[in-house]
């Protein structure tokens, strides 16, 4: 028995909640637009370049005394974050003129600096990472391309499969689901990597599978009640297909959730922006990309007699 089953006898008019779904939509879209112009992101090393340390120390540290020390050694501005627990540190620190030799010796005076803290006991340096400046540019390039790519592929397929209509139907779609996260990430200042990237695709990609799903229940209906009006074929798909997309969506979340809790700091991110993507990529599915078939030629095409005229 399915979790969602009793959803698949129900008579919900989403077409007509949908000005709620498209000022929430417009609000994400717009709002969006303007924190990524005015705050912009909070890039990871993966874009920027520089040096980044995650450390356990053996106790709760100062961070005020820690952080005042650490910016005595004139490398720039070094940022430190609690990093999952109260004794887990992400120290992020500019790149350093001077190559690779310049970053060891930076990573080597942090150091010194951190064990004077605790001369007698000691901080467990789990990782220490740097990535040049050269290499944040292709990153950041190549990131934009994999995006540019993700969604020119996504628009083929659809208007490939589909009518043309479908196709812009679900590129609005999509424009909701990506620039909502991407927005989430900017306003809460959350870190933004190569990870919270590759999370992003997913979500593109998940929010299209249900969007096609969708998309399929209304063309098959319009072709089997041709004299139907648009609007009542688009309650009737969503709601036939609500059990279909309620139960992927909660189940995905519960792995996603599992992964959040159990994964650690290093995956929080990537689960943050699937978890978030993926609510707002099934709202945008029954609401959005449904909805805005309305506005397009064929949504106006009230009745559409035949001789084989059939009735739910």
């Amino acid at each position: 028995m399915r979790i969602f089953g009793f959803l698949n006898n129900n008579d919900f008019d989403f077409v007509g909640h949908r000005y709620i779904a498209f000022f929430i939509t417009a609000v994400m879209i717009f709002g969006s637009i303007g924190l990524l112009t005015f705050k912009g992101l909070n890039l990871g090393i993966d874009f920027t370049g520089g040096i980044m340390m995650e450390i356990k120390t053996p106790e709760i540290p100062d961070i005020t005394k820690m952080r005042t020390e650490l910016n005595d050694l004139s490398l720039g501005d070094i940022s430190i974050q609690e990093f999952g627990a109260k004794d887990s540190f992400l120290i992020r620190v500019p790149e350093q003129k001077g190559g690779a030799e310049a970053q060891k010796n930076a990573i080597e005076q942090i150091k010194e600096t951190l064990n004077q803290q605790f001369p007698d006991k000691k901080i467990d340096y789990q990782r220490s990472e740097y990535v040049g400046p050269q290499v944040g540019d292709e990153l950041k390039k190549s990131g934009i391309l994999a995006f540019l790519l993700t969604v020119a592929g996504i628009m083929g397929y659809i208007w490939y499969r589909f009518e043309w209509q479908y196709g812009v139907a679900a590129i609005l779609s999509l424009a909701h689901d990506t620039l909502a996260v991407v927005g989430l990430f900017s306003l809460l200042w959350m870190n933004f990597d190569l990870g919270t990237l590759a999370a992003i695709l997913l979500v593109a990609g998940y929010s299209t599978n249900d969007t096609v799903i969708v998309f399929d229940r209304i063309r098959e209906n319009r072709r089997k009640f041709k004299r139907m009006p648009v609007r009542e074929i688009i309650n009737l798909s969503v709601n036939q297909t609500l059990a279909r997309t309620i139960n992927t969506s909660f189940t995905t979340l519960l792995a996603l959730i599992a992964l959040w809790v159990f994964g650690g700091e290093v995956i929080r991110d990537f689960a943050n922006a699937m978890i978030f993507g993926i609510v707002i990529g099934t709202f945008s599915s029954v609401y959005v990309a449904s909805s805005a078939l309305l506005y397009l030629p064929f949504g106006h095409d009230d009745k559409r007699e035949t001789e084989d005229d059939k009735t739910p």
